[in-house]
C-alpha cells in the first residue's frame, strides 16, 4: 500500500529542511487531539447559546461520534495491520516515538475527521472551518514526523467523518427526543440558553415580533365594535 509513497517522500523531505518546525510539528501531531476537544466544547457551547434543539442535538453526538469512529476504527487497524513508515522505508527523517502499532487508518485522523464533520453539523460558521483546519493540519503533522504515510490519514479522516455523520442520521430522531426530555428537566440550563429553548421546554411557541399578545382582544376588532355601537 505505497502508492503514495512519492508524496511520503516530498514531505519528509520538506521535514528535513524545516527543522525549526519540528518541534511544533511535533508537539501538535501528539496533542492535537486535546484542541479537538476544546473545539467540541465550543460546539456545544455555540448550540446551547442558539436554543436550537436540532443544534443541541448534534452538540451531544459529536463527541459520541468520535468515539465510535475510533471504536469502528480498532478492527480495521488490526485486520490491515499495514506497518508504520520507518519500520519499512529507510533514510528517513523520523519525528515519531516509534510504537509497534499498525499505521491504518490513522487513529489521530479518524479522530480529527469525526469531530470536523460533527461540528460542521451543529454550525457551518466560523467553528466549522477552523475544525476542519485543525483536522487537516494534524493529518498533515502525522505524515510530517514520519508517523503514516498519506494514505492512513486520508482514510481516517474520511472514515471519521463517514461514522460521525452516518450515525447522526441514524440515531438523530431518539436523540432528539432525549435532548428535548432533558431540556424540560433539571438539566435544561445546562443545554438551552435562548428564547427558542425555553419556549420549547414550556411547551409554548416562540417568540416572534408578529405574534398577537397572548391576553386582552384584538386592537383593530375592538375598534371595529366601537364604531358600530357609535352608528
Amino acid at each position: 500500500m505505497n502508492f503514495d509513497l512519492p508524496v511520503f517522500d516530498a514531505i519528509n523531505s520538506f521535514a528535513r529542511a524545516t527543522s525549526w518546525l519540528h518541534g511544533l510539528m511535533l508537539a501538535y501531531a501528539t496533542y492535537a487531539v486535546v484542541l479537538i476537544g476544546v473545539l467540541l466544547v465550543a460546539g456545544l457551547w455555540v448550540a446551547r447559546r442558539s436554543g436550537d434543539p436540532g443544534r443541541v442535538t448534534a452538540a451531544l453526538w459529536a463527541p459520541v461520534g468520535v468515539l465510535a469512529a475510533v471504536g469502528v476504527n480498532q478492527p480495521i487497524v488490526a485486520a490491515v495491520h499495514e506497518p508504520r513508515p520507518y519500520r519499512t522505508v529507510t533514510n528517513i527523517a523520523v519525528l515519531a516515538q516509534r510504537s509497534n502499532d499498525f499505521s491504518f487508518p490513522s487513529d489521530h485522523a479518524v479522530m480529527a475527521g469525526a469531530a470536523a464533520a460533527g461540528i460542521l453539523l451543529i454550525t457551518r460558521r466560523l467553528l466549522a472551518w477552523v475544525t476542519l483546519a485543525a483536522a487537516l493540519l494534524l493529518a498533515f503533522a502525522r505524515v510530517y514526523i514520519a508517523a503514516h504515510y498519506p494514505h492512513d490519514v486520508l482514510a481516517g479522516l474520511l472514515l471519521g467523518a463517514a461514522v460521525s455523520v452516518i450515525g447522526y442520521r441514524l440515531l438523530r430522531r431518539p436523540l432528539r427526543n432525549l435532548v428535548g426530555a432533558l431540556q424540560r428537566g433539571r438539566l435544561r440550563p445546562l443545554l438551552a440558553a435562548g428564547p427558542a429553548a425555553a419556549a420549547a421546554a414550556s411547551g409554548a411557541p416562540p417568540p416572534g415580533p408578529h405574534r398577537r399578545p397572548p391576553d386582552g382582544p384584538d386592537p383593530a376588532s375592538t375598534s371595529a365594535s366601537a364604531v358600530r355601537r357609535r352608528r
